[in-house]
């Protein structure tokens, strides 16, 4: 009975270790003397592909009892996934605004003086001296005058002046002046120190870099103004899972600051290349945020609910061995043999595992213990057997305890 206990513990450290050691290597270390007798010192046999050979095992109910084996039926059953991955809020490139002057001048005063200011479009941000300023609005002025002075029925003249006033407005208008302060120009007859520049858009200020009294170039940005109505969530989806991932999928946003609390979106875009190094590919979710809670370069959690299929055949994820070369379950037939079958396997969710091709609805397979079951299999076909085994090619095992007798009276 001892040499039973030894080399169960054997195997089970096999199994809970996962080492590189074969149980009949563990098994032989335990007590090599009585291993040799039980299983004739023999390694593991190999296919010519170097797969370990392993043979069909029977049980008995009370063996199935000792080592915890128990059996589940192969089903079909709609499987679905949940994808996870980190992410970051960002602000929508598609509503950022940089304002920039289109024209060399200096700053006389900030309407919007301060990083975070919300502006709403069409709002002042900054009042602008520049000299070409003062001479197009002098140019404005004159063609003005000159319409005044001349009557529609001059014919070119007339048609002549016209087109300088358009000229002298639009020049204005080409260097981002309101509309409403052209005509306030006109209205007045003489020409403004400074003009203001407006907002473009409604959102939050992101960036000023600009301070009162400064001298800007034309195409130097002075604010970056984001709409963040919308934001962007981004985050980074394994290789594989992309299958999973596609436009317009729903996703659940978790926010570090806001513990508890889903947010939803949808997938809005999906990187085109994945990253050689990381093997990831960058995914987009669009998220509502009309309260403004959600800022640029808070932290997230992302979750994709993947539907694999609603007509799936699948098996625990404890019915699988993977061997490294194969992946194996052991199936039980009608007369109580459990043999290995090589199966292809698909995604794995919820603890279940799709089952591709090797396996039919309905086959009865182990689903616990499976790593003993799988060494004892292995043992077989070697031609040793676990004491008390049986297996299709060798009958029944010799009791180890007549044999334990036997060799003590010796």
């Amino acid at each position: 009975m001892r040499i039973r206990l030894c080399t169960l513990v054997a195997v089970l450290t096999v199994g809970a270790c996962g080492g590189g050691e074969t149980a009949e290597e563990v098994a032989g270390g335990a007590e090599m003397d009585h291993s040799q007798h039980l299983m004739g010192g023999m390694g593991a046999a190999t296919d010519s592909t170097g797969a370990v050979v392993r043979d069909v095992v029977r049980l008995t109910a009370e063996q199935e009892r000792a080592l915890g084996v128990t059996y589940a039926p192969v089903v079909r059953e709609h499987l679905t996934r949940t994808i996870r991955t980190v992410g970051r809020i960002e602000a929508p490139e598609t509503g950022i605004a940089d304002i920039t002057p289109k024209i060399d001048g200096f700053v006389e005063a900030l309407e919007v003086s301060y990083t975070g200011e919300a502006v709403r479009r069409g709002q002042p941000l900054l009042r602008l001296y520049s000299p070409a300023l003062v001479a197009a609005q002098e140019d404005l002025l004159t063609a003005h005058r000159m319409m005044t002075r001349i009557d529609s029925a001059s014919g070119d003249a007339w048609e002549n002046a016209q087109v300088m006033l358009r000229a002298a407005r639009r020049r204005l208008e080409y260097w981002d002046i309101p509309a409403e302060q052209i005509a306030a120009v006109e209205r007045s007859g003489e020409p403004q120190k400074t003009m203001t520049l407006v907002s473009p858009v409604s959102g939050i200020v992101l960036e000023k870099p600009v301070v009162e009294g400064q001298q800007v170039r034309a195409g130097e940005r002075l604010y970056r103004i984001a709409n963040l109505t919308e934001v962007w969530v981004e985050g980074d989806v394994f290789e594989q899972d992309l299958q999973f991932v596609q436009l317009g999928a729903q996703a659940h946003i978790e926010v570090s600051a806001y513990p508890g609390e889903h947010l939803m979106g949808r997938v809005s875009f999906v990187y085109p290349t994945v990253d050689e190094f990381t093997r990831t590919n960058r995914v987009r979710v669009t998220v509502r945020n009309a309260d403004g809670r959600l800022k640029p370069g808070m932290f997230t959690t992302i979750y994709f609910d993947a539907d694999i299929g609603h007509d799936v055949l699948t098996v625990g994820d404890e019915a699988l061995v993977a061997t490294g070369q194969r992946n194996l379950v052991f199936v039980r037939d009608a007369d109580g043999a459990i043999q290995p079958r090589e199966v292809v396997v698909g995604t794995r969710a919820a603890g279940r595992v799709q089952i591709l091709s090797g396996l039919e609805e309905g086959e009865m397979v182990v689903a616990s213990a499976n790593f003993l079951v799988d060494a004892e299999s292995r043992l077989g076909a070697t031609g040793g057997s676990m004491p008390g085994m049986q297996h299709g090619e060798h009958g029944a095992a010799v009791e180890p305890d007549t044999e334990m007798s036997g060799h003590n009276h010796d």
